[in-house]
């Protein structure tokens, strides 16, 4: 996998495409939000700590498919407040420690699929075929 960014604006917020060669499995991921297995929305009033859960729980189900955050070609996070993008881009930073970021699509919707959801992140990995 390789990384690419062709703008000034783009260098350290995300790449802006990523290139796959080789036999690859791809991982596709459902909207993670800030939820207990059982639904309850977590950290209502807190996006950043929201975003830290989603972020936790996109790595959990990437290791049980045997990927890493790194392996990430592809993201999308869905807002609904736009004013949360700076806190959205600390939370990131925090997730990826120094890594390069993965393609990155900001979204700002009306609302989540659950009232209190303030995040919502989809992501496609791709790991090395076995």
């Amino acid at each position: 996998m390789e990384s690419f960014s062709y703008n000034e604006f783009s260098e350290g917020l995300y790449s802006e495409a990523v290139t796959v060669t080789g036999p690859a499995k791809f991982i596709y991921l459902a909207g993670i939000g800030p939820k207990t297995p059982e639904g309850e929305v977590l950290h209502k009033d807190n996006f950043l700590e929201q975003c830290r859960l989603v972020w936790d729980k996109v790595e959990e189900v990437l290791k049980a498919n045997g990927a890493t955050l790194a392996d990430i070609v592809k993201a999308t996070s869905y807002l609904i407040d736009v004013r949360d993008r700076g806190d959205m881009q600390t939370c990131r930073a925090e997730a990826f420690e120094g890594q390069v970021f993965p393609p990155h699509t900001f979204l700002n919707v009306s609302q989540l699929a659950r009232p209190g959801m303030m995040i919502e992140v989809d992501v496609v990995a791709a790991v090395a075929a076995e």
